[in-house]
């Protein structure tokens, strides 16, 4: 290739890169190189990688390089640049997670998902920026500092994985790792403008070995690992990826097949406009939701306004069993965090959403099961729902730690993010228009496993707005 096409290919997705590095056009360490060179250029400006791979990263090209030249298959993935989350292990480097007392804690091997890439040839060039226990919807923490928003150094980049949001947005890297127990892929993928995906319960094998203990319950039954890109196609090779691999250290991964029988046509999407007990709800977040309605309507869909049973309540029923697990298991430890923007949102959010006792946790566990079981009947007759990814545009950037209402206007602004987690259903953040000078989006979820349908209407909405390129920090 020539020089100046070698130096652009960092704005290219997984998918071209691929071809490229597969069928000889370009070299894994040409892409490497290329991506590395766009990380140190623009990290400075938003800080979304905490660490740079370089070596690393040019020796895993260097082996892919030499592979092909052996005449040897090469993975869905090989010489494509990604990035993975400093709360995941991943051997050799820490599994800091943002907190001080955390960073001399080095993984001896990889997570299920940092296997997946690797085995599929991704070359992992840096590592994402997170909140201090990936527990804030800002990225800002006592030991990396605060990511910013290339869109507007004023916003948010969300969090957790706004780290992975903003250097997927800036053109660092083409598919970024994240994880979710309550709205962490989504809410920096609406923050950012770009795609991301929340699988389902099950659909991705998850587990750290540096974790001392075992997962809480809300960790077993909400938190999940999958990808954010620029386009949907590359989110959807992403989750194949890190989909296929079993791991025996997770018995929560369930190998169903990652496309299952279409629904009936046309295919029902509900669109969600109204909820009971939600916040105030922004104009500019309701038209998003009847825009991307409008797309899916003229691609054959049939649209009509509706919502699954008591949205509301499974938006509380998280408060009820996460932030009652949180409050018992981490509250003990935010003081010797070294942390204290964790500790003062997490404590104002116990202030406002006080933890429950224990019938009151127990109970929510019941309820849980009968909301499901509801959604899952709603989903039935309604394949796709699509609703606001948040009530208003991205907020300002640490308003979760500006006292009481500052707090309270991040924990409404999730509001929306937090049901999917409860019920384990997947979900999918798509970019739809702008409100001023930053990105605005919806969610579109369905029944568990159906990630299939989600990102294909993604791709319908996407085909009307046109992919997200990479942006220059503003």
């Amino acid at each position: 290739m020539t020089t100046s096409t070698v130096s652009d290919l960092w704005r290219l997705d997984a998918v071209e890169l691929a071809a490229l590095v597969r069928t000889g056009r370009a070299s894994a360490r040409e892409v490497t190189a290329s991506a590395l060179a766009r990380l140190h250029a623009v990290n400075p400006a938003v800080n979304a990688v905490t660490l740079a791979l370089d070596e690393e990263a040019l020796a895993a090209a260097a082996a892919i390089d030499a592979a092909r030249a052996r005449g040897e298959a090469l993975g869905p993935l090989a010489g494509v640049p990604v990035t993975t989350k400093i709360n995941v292990d991943q051997r050799g480097l820490p599994t800091d997670n943002g907190v001080p007392a955390l960073k001399a804690l080095v993984a001896t091997t990889d997570s299920p998902v940092v296997a997946a890439l690797r085995e599929a040839g991704a070359v992992i060039v840096g590592r994402t920026n997170s909140p201090a226990f990936a527990m804030r919807g800002h990225t800002d923490n006592a030991l990396h500092g605060a990511t910013v928003n290339p869109w507007n150094r004023g916003a948010t980049p969300g969090g957790s994985s706004g780290g992975a949001g903003a250097a997927t947005a800036s053109g660092i890297g083409t598919i970024a790792h994240g994880n979710d127990i309550g709205g962490s892929i989504r809410w920096p993928a609406y923050c950012n403008g770009v795609v991301g995906l929340r699988p389902g319960y099950g659909r991705v094998a998850r587990v750290n070995d540096t974790m001392a203990v075992g997962r809480p319950m809300s960790s077993q039954i909400m938190a999940v690992d999958g990808p954010l890109a620029r386009s949907v196609r590359d989110v959807r090779l992403g989750f194949e990826v890190m989909a296929a691999r079993p791991d025996a250290r997770d018995n929560r991964w369930t190998p169903v097949p990652l496309r299952l029988p279409p629904p009936r046509r046309p295919i029902r999407v509900a669109l969600v406009t109204k909820v009971d007990g939600a916040p105030h709800v922004a104009e500019s977040c309701w038209n998003a939701v009847r825009t991307a309605g409008r797309y899916l309507e003229a691609a054959g869909y049939a649209v009509e306004e509706a919502a699954p049973p008591d949205m509301h309540r499974a938006n509380t029923l998280w408060n009820e069993i996460a932030t009652t697990e949180q409050a018992a298991m981490l509250g003990p430890r935010l003081a010797q965090s070294g942390d204290p923007g964790i500790a003062e949102f997490l404590g104002h959010w116990w202030t406002l959403r006080p933890p429950a006792d224990l019938r009151g946790y127990m109970n929510a566990f019941v309820e849980r099961d009968d909301l499901l079981r509801r959604w899952q009947l709603f989903l039935e007759h309604h394949p796709i729902v699509v609703m606001p990814a948040s009530v208003e545009r991205p907020v300002p950037a640490g308003i979760d730690v500006q006292g009481l209402e500052g707090a309270r206007r991040m924990i409404d602004a999730i509001y929306f993010q937090l049901m999917l987690p409860t019920l384990g259903l997947p979900g999918l953040a798509v970019p739809v228009g702008m409100d001023g000078d930053l990105p605005m989006g919806v969610q579109v979820f369905g029944a568990r496993w159906r990630e299939d349908l989600l990102l294909d209407a993604g791709e319908v909405i996407e085909a009307h707005e046109g992919v997200r390129r990479p942006i220059d920090p503003r």
